[in-house]
């Protein structure tokens, strides 16, 4: 047998989990509505590919990934898309955002599927992005893309692959349920993994307090590779980092990954889905969703379609609105209030829970720290909650992070335990949000400066570029007018194609061409051109270098014919 390790801290809450147990999963069925949200995951949002009045079938795609890191979308039953807005969605914020809403036909007609025959033939890139297609985020945490995740950092091999089946959050027995009834299709979807992956071993970690699970799975792996582990119940045995330790006795380094001490992670609801995507063909259309709290008449789990507004899964459990004190999406530790019934359930749905005030009263007015140490002693990532909180209090950020701010999982360990019934962990989200948001400013400023000293260094460029050229032309100019001083104050290039201009018309006329003109002629000729020369450069505001010189060529011309003149006089007289 496997030696299982101990995490630091941890707490033992009352679990509430044999209500919603009573019962075997139930199909919620199809609501007369769906919202689809287009971010459902961590990453870009997926974006629409359908449009409004559009007939969709179920398994259709509605929406593609945004990005490397993103997940498309997919219609869960058959209707018409009757919007794509912003509507409510289950968030801290409480902000609407981007959704298809499909109006459902009630007759579920699914769109053409195509399975792999055997995933053993294929290749791990083409099963990643069978993955990819078929819509899958992670199920047991945050969402994020799970193909993105198997596919990890290149040439990093993978030594051991861990399945979650911890579920150590109070009221939340999605995963039990679907361990204990579905335990084949969950080892088909490891062993897909397996071959995916190619690890050295694979653990399969549960809690103790699941005895009807553990039975089905180590009947369902009986023969296999897997390794099904059991540990004493702790909260929170199931945070990523806290069951690596338990099972490997490894820790992940501060700010690291999984994946930088050669492992991988996976929920057990998520391996259900690789393996329908897989060999089946089916998108992640559905999931399990424990539905409890003392407010509703018959808790128990559901399969619910992605989509499926809250207020229709509440009626089917027999809410009781007068006694509900709240609605919380997720467990009483790490959930958070959802501000209408109206909000969907998405692919992290795994439990909504209507409490009366008794059950879960609302918190006592927070009184001063007594630095009792208490969180410290509870914390799972060995953090210190009460620095961090004043910390926090201060918004001196630098010391946040330097205290590892971003170690903690918020799993609501320091809160439950303080006995000042501080909120910390809502004071560690606060600061992570400014951090992130700080970070996000400064990578646009630097983008900006970027783009700045790019401009500059071009507009540099360009202005050298314009200094070379007007330092040519004043050069071709200061050349002309030292041709102009020296008598001969004709363009040689003109000049040139005047000459062929007048001994092609001559040819064309059919005269000879003369041979020689006369002196004088030929300085009546040069003085003209010279005149109309300087008439042109005085119209066009040329250098007053080159006006001068042009001028003083003039004159100089018309000396030379006055004495070409006077001598021709001369001659005929004698």
């Amino acid at each position: 047998m496997r030696r299982v390790h101990d995490f630091h801290g941890g707490i033992h809450p009352a679990e509430n989990k044999h209500q919603s147990l009573q019962q075997p999963i139930r199909n919620a069925g199809i609501p007369p509505q769906l919202i689809l949200p287009l971010s459902q995951h961590i990453g870009a949002p997926a974006r629409p590919v359908v449009a409004v009045g559009e007939q969709v079938l179920k398994g259709q795609l509605i929406a593609e990934p945004g990005g490397h890191v993103s997940v498309p979308l997919h219609a869960p039953t058959s209707g018409m898309v009757s919007a794509i807005e912003d509507r409510p969605i289950p968030h801290p914020s409480g902000f609407p955002a981007p959704c298809i809403v499909i109006d459902c036909d009630q007759e579920d007609r699914w769109a053409p599927l195509q399975g792999v025959a055997n995933y053993r033939d294929c290749e791990a890139t083409e099963l990643l992005e069978l993955i990819r297609a078929g819509g899958i985020a992670g199920m047991g945490g945050a969402g994020f893309p799970t193909a993105v995740k198997l596919a990890g950092k290149p040439g990093r091999a993978v030594k051991t692959l861990i399945i979650n089946g911890t579920e150590c959050e109070p009221y939340i027995t999605a995963d039990d349920s679907l361990m204990r009834e579905r335990a084949t299709d969950i080892v088909e979807g490891i062993a897909i993994l397996q071959h995916i992956l190619q690890p050295q071993e694979v653990l399969l970690g549960l809690e103790d307090n699941k005895p009807e699970a553990i039975a089905a799975l180590r009947a369902a792996t009986a023969g296999s590779t897997i390794e099904v582990v059991t540990f004493p119940t702790k909260y929170p045995s199931g945070g990523e980092k806290q069951l690596i330790e338990i099972l490997t006795g490894q820790q992940v380094p501060s700010g690291g990954l999984p994946g930088d001490i050669g492992i991988v992670c996976q929920n057990v609801g998520t391996a259900v889905a690789v393996r329908d995507a897989i060999c089946h063909g089916r998108p992640l259309l559905s999931r399990i969703t424990t539905v409890t709290g003392d407010a509703v008449e018959a808790p128990q789990n559901f399969e619910v379609l992605l989509g499926t507004p809250m207020q229709y899964l509440l009626e089917l459990a027999g809410l009781h609105p007068e006694r509900c004190e709240r609605l919380v999406m997720g467990g009483p530790m790490m959930g958070f209030t959802v501000t209408t019934a109206q909000a969907p359930i998405v692919k992290t749905t795994n439990c909504i829970l209507a409490p009366t005030a008794a059950e879960l009263p609302p918190p006592p007015p927070a009184q001063p720290c007594i630095r009792c140490g208490l969180c410290a002693e509870a914390c799972p990532a060995s953090l210190l909650p009460q620095q961090l909180f004043w910390f926090a209090q201060g918004k001196e950020f630098e010391k946040l992070e330097q205290h590892k701010l971003f170690d903690c999982i918020e799993c609501g360990a320091c809160s439950w335990v303080c006995p000042s019934h501080i909120p910390l962990v809502q004071y560690y989200r606060a600061s992570k949000a400014d951090i992130l948001e700080q970070r996000r400013e400064h990578a646009k400023s630097e983008q900006a400066r970027q783009r700045f000293e790019a401009r500059q260094v071009r507009l540099a460029q360009e202005e050298e570029e314009r200094e070379a050229k007007r330092a040519a032309r004043k050069a071709a100019a200061e050349k002309r007018a030292e041709l102009a001083a020296q008598g001969d104050a004709e363009d040689p290039i003109q000049a040139a194609i005047e000459r062929a201009k007048a001994k092609k018309a001559a040819q064309q006329d059919g005269q000879p061409v003369a041979a020689s003109v006369s002196p004088e002629a030929a300085l009546r000729q040069k003085l003209a051109k010279a005149e109309q020369r300087l008439a042109q450069s005085v119209a066009s505001g040329e250098d007053a270098k080159i006006v001068s010189a042009l001028e003083a060529s003039v004159e100089r011309l018309k000396g030379k014919l006055a004495e070409a003149e006077s001598a021709t006089t001369e001659s005929g007289a004698t």
